[in-house]
């Protein structure tokens, strides 16, 4: 008897691990503006409290459908039951095509031209802008050079100071050879698959990635944390491929030179300045983040010139604070007092 039902067991666990049919980004949406393979879309509120609206940027590494993961689980869900209009930009999945598509791209022909579609769209003179993980990254350089009306800013687990990036893996990138070997195989690849993103993704956050089967384990009689697992570890397992060039950047400009911090990151000819960043700014860093730990974030706030400006450290990990189905009330509270309140 016992045998059967370790057997019914292990079917059942089989199940719930390589089952396909999961519907992500189920908040309706429209399409604003399409560039390449980047896309703009559109989440309306049923209910608008705010003027101000929000334009997420969402990492390079993984796909964006983390932040509309499952009704109840989703960030954007959350935002419009506040009563913002959300624009979200998308970069999509780029092809061998795109193998020299580099940081100044998606900071010029992106995400600039997306925030300016966005205002045209909106109607609106300013809106604010929340930049996640890497995404964070890029919104700080954006923010950095352009000039595009940004009331408020919100970094979530963004990584900024590299100095004490993983410093073992920093060190055997700063060794010539291994440099150099990193070098020929991007270039071999011209645009890295996604499966050897997400390899090198668990290398690094190991034993983090592994830790989930074992929560799996512990949690297989719970439906709705089954439910969750599986949605995570559908979108862990679908990272998006890498263009070569930006790699590069980011390995060498980022990762061991740390330009950023250092005010030596030259974006299409144009000086990085983290100074030029006066909007109003909040900077959010999780407790149990392993991937973006907080001596990674937090050193920004010194090198910004907003004179409105609060760091924030909230309970949670570097997804799963996007899996809640709600805002973090710092954030909530902290937006809310920054946004305009729509007239009716």
């Amino acid at each position: 008897m016992k045998k059967k039902q370790n057997k019914e067991w292990s079917k059942h666990l089989s199940t719930i691990i390589t089952d396909p049919d999961l519907q992500i980004g189920q908040t309706p949406r429209k399409l604003v503006w399409r560039k390449n393979k980047t896309t703009l879309w559109y989440y309306p509120t049923r209910e608008k409290k705010f003027q101000t609206p929000l334009f997420l940027i969402y990492s390079l590494v993984n796909k964006s459908y983390i932040l509309d993961l499952y009704p109840g689980m989703s960030m954007i869900e959350a935002f419009l039951k506040e009563g913002y209009d959300v624009y979200l930009l998308d970069f999509g999945e780029p092809g061998y095509e795109d193998k020299n598509l580099t940081l100044d791209d998606y900071i010029l022909k992106y995400i600039d031209k997306g925030v300016k579609r966005a205002l045209l769209h909106a109607n609106v003179e300013e809106m604010s802008v929340i930049g996640y993980c890497l995404g964070g990254t890029l919104t700080a350089i954006y923010l950095a050079i352009a000039s595009a009306p940004i009331k408020n800013v919100v970094l979530f687990a963004a990584p900024i100071d590299f100095e004490n990036f993983q410093n073992h893996w920093k060190e055997s990138l700063k060794n010539n050879n291994m440099n150099r070997n990193i070098h020929e195989i991007i270039d071999a690849y011209g645009i890295i698959p996604g499966k050897v993103v997400e390899g090198a993704l668990r290398l690094v956050t190991s034993p983090f990635s592994y830790s989930s089967y074992l929560y799996l384990l512990q949690k297989s009689a719970d439906e709705k944390a089954i439910l969750k697992w599986r949605l995570l570890n559908k979108w862990l397992k679908d990272p998006v491929p890498f263009p070569g060039a930006t790699l590069k950047q980011l390995i060498e400009d980022l990762g061991i030179s740390n330009k950023l911090v250092n005010n030596k990151l030259a974006i299409d000819g144009k000086k990085v300045d983290l100074t030029n960043i006066e909007a109003n700014t909040l900077v959010i860093a999780t407790t149990d983040d392993q991937i973006v730990p907080e001596h990674l974030t937090k050193p920004i706030m010194d090198l910004i010139s907003s004179k409105d400006k609060t760091f924030a450290r909230i309970k949670g990990g570097h997804v799963s604070i996007a899996m809640t189905g709600k805002i973090p009330e710092v954030l909530q509270e902290w937006l809310s007092q920054r946004s305009n309140q729509f007239k009716k």
